[in-house]
C-alpha cells in the first residue's frame, strides 16, 4: 500500500520529468507520456486535503496565493494569459467546497443551486480564460467525493479521468496510468510531515529548469 506522502513523490517525479521534456526534449514523447501520471495524482491529493484540513479556508487561500505568485513569473517569460495548474486545483477545491456544503447541509434545498452555480462559474471562467486541462481538469478531484462512502473514492475518481481524457487531444489518456498507484492507496498520510512539499517543489522545480534553460540553452 502507498501512502499520500509517496503518492506525492511520485506525481512530483512525474511532473519533473513532463517539465524537463517540455523544455529541453519536446519531440521524444516518452517524457510527457510520463509526465501524464502527475496531474491524476495530484488532483486525488487535493480532494483528500479539502477533506482532512482543518482550516478549509486557509487551505483555498494557500493555493491561491502560490498560483499567483507562481503565475506572475510566467505572464513576463510567456507573454500570455494562460493560468496554470494551481488555479486549477484552486478551482477544484472551491467546488469540492461548494459540494460538501450541499451534502453535509440540512437545507440541501438551498445549497444545491450553490452547487449547481460554483460548477457553472468553473465552466465559464473557463470559456473566457484559458486555464491548465480546462473544464474537467477542475471538476477531477470531486469525482473523489462525489460518490463516496469512505474519505476517497477511486473508482468514481476513474470516471473523471475517462471524462478528462476524451475531452483532451494528445497523450492525455495516458493520465490512466495513474490509476494502479492510486488504487494502491492506504488511506494514510505516511510519517513525515510532506505539507508543504507540493507548495515549495512546484515553483523551486520549475526556477531551477528556466535557470538551466536560459544559461545553457
Amino acid at each position: 500500500m502507498l501512502s499520500g506522502n509517496i503518492l506525492k513523490i511520485i506525481a512530483a517525479i512525474s511532473m519533473l520529468i513532463d517539465h524537463i521534456g517540455y523544455m529541453f526534449f519536446p519531440e521524444v514523447s516518452i517524457f510527457r507520456i510520463i509526465g501524464r501520471l502527475s496531474f491524476p495524482i495530484f488532483a486525488f491529493m487535493i480532494a483528500q486535503g479539502c477533506i482532512y484540513t482543518r482550516n478549509k479556508a486557509l487551505y483555498l487561500v494557500r493555493m491561491l496565493l502560490l498560483a499567483i505568485a507562481c503565475q506572475i513569473p510566467y505572464f513576463f517569460i510567456a507573454k500570455e494569459i494562460y493560468l496554470g495548474i494551481l488555479f486549477t486545483f484552486s478551482l477544484s477545491i472551491i467546488a469540492i467546497y461548494a459540494f460538501l456544503l450541499f451534502k453535509n447541509s440540512q437545507k440541501r434545498i438551498l445549497t444545491f443551486p450553490l452547487f449547481v452555480f460554483t460548477v457553472a462559474m468553473i465552466y465559464f471562467i473557463n470559456k473566457l480564460i484559458e486555464i491548465d486541462y480546462g473544464f474537467w481538469g477542475c471538476i477531477v478531484p470531486l469525482f473523489a467525493v462525489i460518490f463516496k462512502k469512505q474519505p476517497y473514492n477511486t473508482s468514481s475518481f476513474f470516471v473523471g479521468l475517462v471524462i478528462l481524457s476524451v475531452s483532451l487531444d494528445g497523450i492525455q489518456p495516458y493520465c490512466l496510468l495513474a490509476l494502479p498507484f492510486l488504487f494502491l492507496y492506504s488511506g494514510k498520510r505516511g510519517k513525515a510531515n510532506m505539507k508543504y512539499f507540493f507548495y515549495i517543489f512546484y515553483p523551486l522545480h520549475l526556477v531551477i529548469l528556466y535557470a538551466v534553460n536560459i544559461i545553457f540553452f
